[in-house]
């Protein structure tokens, strides 16, 4: 089955309105953090975030299967000293707006160099939220299943007794594990802290994903032949290792800059430029650039 890439060159709030509904499995996306990227996406103010994003989620919500997950990467910044509060006020609204937020995911930045102020020192890490449309969704965990480790050799070497039962935990929290299941198993289950550096080479992009981040969640959210979307798409990242997974996928972003950049790289790829439907029917479709 072809594969397709669609980008669209505008503002995410208005593109989105192309894409139809319930049509989308997987969404990965980096907003402009709070008073950043001032140049090229207007530096949203803290105090204005919730109200500048709100319209956005709200089409994601639209062309997201029910089946579909949205992971958003977000970071609270310092404003006078201390946090703040723009994220947790967006998760709040967001749920209010009909999302479930399921799961957060800590990305730690393995490469981050140190840093001290004189009162907090340099963050290495950022949030990726995930949000669902109902409470059961796609998710494939082995997929992303991580070699078990040298400390499995120590510690399944010798078993106590409550080892091999489904032992009370004894801080109270319920049923603990039983040990002995994983012996010669070779591979497990991961946790939701995601070690990974920092995109070092940044792709004309002054926040490039490093690749492995959205590679991670398309292998746990979606199949082969799904849609992903990236509405903040910046340097295609999320759209590369898309195709290169055989996921087809959609990107917007409002800089020109950007939009020719992925264009032009993502060649051979076939690209399609999104159009109403309605307003140039079935057969003909303007502005259709397609590379073999």
């Amino acid at each position: 089955m072809e594969i397709k890439t669609d980008i669209l060159l505008g503002d995410s709030k208005e593109k989105l309105k192309l894409i139809p509904d319930d049509t989308i499995d997987l969404i990965v996306t980096s907003p402009p953090y709070a008073d950043q990227r001032l140049g090229t996406y207007g530096g949203i103010p803290h105090d204005k975030y919730v109200e500048w994003f709100l319209p956005i989620s709200k089409q994601l919500l639209r062309v997201l299967k029910p089946t579909g997950t949205f992971i958003l990467n977000i970071k609270e910044k310092v404003v006078e000293g201390e946090r703040s509060t723009y994220v947790m006020e967006l998760i709040l609204a967001m749920r209010k707006q009909g999302w479930l937020w399921t799961e957060e995911f800590i990305w730690h930045k393995k490469n981050s160099y140190p840093g001290k102020w004189p009162n907090r020192f340099r963050d290495s890490w950022e949030r990726l939220l995930q949000f669902n449309k109902e409470r059961k969704f796609h998710m494939y965990q082995e997929a992303v299943m991580v070699p078990m480790g040298d400390w499995a050799k120590t510690r399944l070497k010798k078993l106590s007794d409550t080892d091999k039962i489904r032992d009370n935990s004894k801080v109270g929290s319920g049923f603990g594990k039983n040990i002995s299941n994983w012996v010669e198993r070779e591979m497990a289950y991961p946790t939701n802290v995601l070690h990974l550096a920092t995109e070092c080479n940044n792709k004309n992009h002054s926040a490039a994903f490093p690749e492995e981040l959205p590679e991670w969640f398309i292998k746990l959210f979606t199949k082969e032949n799904d849609t992903v979307l990236d509405p903040f798409m910046g340097s295609g990242t999320t759209l590369f290792v898309a195709n290169r997974m055989r996921r087809n996928s959609i990107g917007i972003d409002n800089v020109a800059e950007y939009y020719n950049m992925v264009k032009n790289q993502l060649q051979p790829v076939e690209l399609y430029l999104l159009e109403p439907k309605e307003k140039y029917g079935k057969t003909k479709r303007p502005g259709r650039n397609s590379v073999r």
